[in-house]
């Protein structure tokens, strides 16, 4: 008897060229999350055990639940950032907690649609995003590149040189991971000292226990973590659903935003459970794994497996990989982020000066704060700020008298907004007219109650005077927003 179609159908990752690519990704992403989860604990202030399970159960979770394939999850600096004063000032439980609440705060607006709000985005926000994120992958990498030997210098250059190179010979196998393996075998067998992974800080030798927060479950302790908690949820969601666009741009694929919304939410709280201080998606591994050709659930799987398994059964020798080999490799991911061609002079003549404000804008907030988040949402503002004092000066409003001299008519063209209508009151020549005006919307749309207000605004003018106003030609959405609001707003 044969088997149902169904099962005779191979997975694609399971595919021997696939499975390859999938695995190697995530064994490189696995060796580029080391040392950055151990720098975020230390900006958290908190055992760089705590960012190494956080790391591991964020990708872990996020592969099973999340709705964005070959996307990467860990502990990042954004969420470090956010948590900090937690663990600072109240200790690394009610940091957990903290983390638990912000994951059930994602869970619950993920359920609630804020992913939808992604449509809002204009392309220079993410332009703007883009290259800020590369800005800050390679400054981060700059601090193992001061007051270092000379020889971490070579290094790099070698590091460098191997991931441009060796593309163009084969790519079976990740460049990343070769440039990172040789230069390792290099500086072990010449007995080259240079800063290493494990100088960054003692790696794990036990597995992430299960557990509750040891936290007083008490009013007091909510009104304590609530607000970082909330602050959590919304910052990694932003970051994760940039992220995620970015991804679909980069691999012509859609995802799920609202599923990786609520499952952002589910991994944080697997993680804080764990005893992990939170995580969302991490731009610069998953360049590395995208880039690195994985395209599956399987890469962030086996990222979270191996990095587990690289610092508990193979510390000794992760912490012999040099730090110039790991910067080589977030330097190349640097460069591949950067959006050139929005950075060209060709393009940057012909782009609107508005669209090119705004990805500045959306640069330099990021750049300065560095938060994603922050600048993101400065240039959302900018964005709107400009559109709508662009969009204002397209209302147009002309008159023409009535051949008997008894009625002028406005004929008004335009989107009519809070910025565009409350210059509208001007523009009728309330003491000349005569009795009877007539006030053609036909190529006009009513937005707001702010147009509705000046309207009304208009007539009044115009009943002092004892002169008769009529509006027409209003389509069906704005007859019904008039007729609502008309005559609600006093004088």
């Amino acid at each position: 008897m044969s088997l149902p179609a169904v099962l005779r159908t191979r997975p694609s990752w399971l595919s021997p060229r696939v499975l390859r690519t999938e695995v190697l990704s995530g064994l490189v992403v696995a060796l580029a999350l080391i040392p950055e989860a151990i720098s975020f604990s230390i900006i958290a202030g908190v055992d760089p055990r705590v960012g190494l399970f956080a790391s591991f159960t964020m990708a872990v979770t996020i592969s099973l639940v999340g709705g964005r394939r070959a996307m990467i999850s860990a502990a990042t600096g954004a969420i470090a950032l956010v948590v900090a004063p937690v663990a600072q000032q109240h200790g690394v439980e009610y940091l957990v907690a903290t983390v638990i609440l912000g994951g059930l705060f994602q869970a619950t607006l993920g359920v609630l649609g804020v992913a939808r709000l992604m449509r809002f985005l204009p392309r220079s926000v993410m332009v703007g995003f883009v290259n800020a994120l590369a800005i800050l992958i390679f400054t981060a990498q700059l601090p193992y590149l001061t007051d270092v030997p000379w020889s971490v210098y070579a290094l790099v250059t070698v590091g460098l040189a191997l991931m441009v190179g060796l593309p163009r010979l084969t790519t079976a196998i990740p460049a990343p991971l070769v440039s990172i393996v040789a230069l390792t075998a290099f500086t072990v067998a010449a007995g080259i000292a240079v800063p290493t992974v494990g100088d960054q800080g003692d790696l794990p030798n036990t597995l992430p226990m299960l557990g509750i927060p040891a936290v007083p479950m008490t009013f007091e302790t909510l009104r304590i973590i609530a607000p970082f908690a909330l602050a959590l949820a919304l910052v990694g969601l932003m970051e994760s659903l940039m992220t995620a666009k970015l991804v679909d741009g980069l691999t012509d694929t859609h995802s799920n935003k609202t599923r990786e919304s609520w499952g952002q939410g589910v991994a944080n709280i697997v993680t804080g459970f764990f005893g992990g201080m939170g995580g969302c998606a991490m731009i610069g591994q998953t360049m590395i794994n995208v880039k690195s050709g994985a395209r599956t659930r399987l890469s962030t799987f086996l990222a979270g497996v191996f990095l587990l398994v690289l610092v508990l059964a193979l510390g000794d020798i992760v912490a012999l990989i040099p730090m110039a080999a790991l910067v080589a490799v977030m330097v190349m991911v640097a460069v591949g982020t950067v959006d050139w061609h929005s950075l060209h002079p060709r393009t940057l003549r012909r782009m609107p000066k508005s669209e090119t404000t705004v990805m500045l804008a959306t640069v330099a907030v990021t750049v300065f704060t560095h938060n994603l988040a922050i600048g993101v949402v400065v240039g959302v503002m900018v964005a709107l700020v400009l559109f709508a004092h662009r969009v204002a000066h397209l209302v147009n409003v002309d008159s023409v008298l009535d051949p008997d001299g008894n009625t002028k008519i406005y004929r008004v063209t335009g989107q009519l907004f809070f910025a565009s209508s409350n210059d509208l009151v001007f523009q009728f020549d309330y003491a000349g007219d005569p009795d009877n005006v007539v006030i053609d919307l036909s190529g006009a749309h009513i937005w707001d109650a702010s147009t509705v207000a000046s309207l009304d605004a208009i007539e009044t003018k115009y009943h002092q005077r004892g002169i008769t106003v009529s509006i027409t030609g209003m389509n069906e959405p704005s007859k019904q927003r008039h007729a609502a609001l008309a005559g609600n707003f006093g004088s």
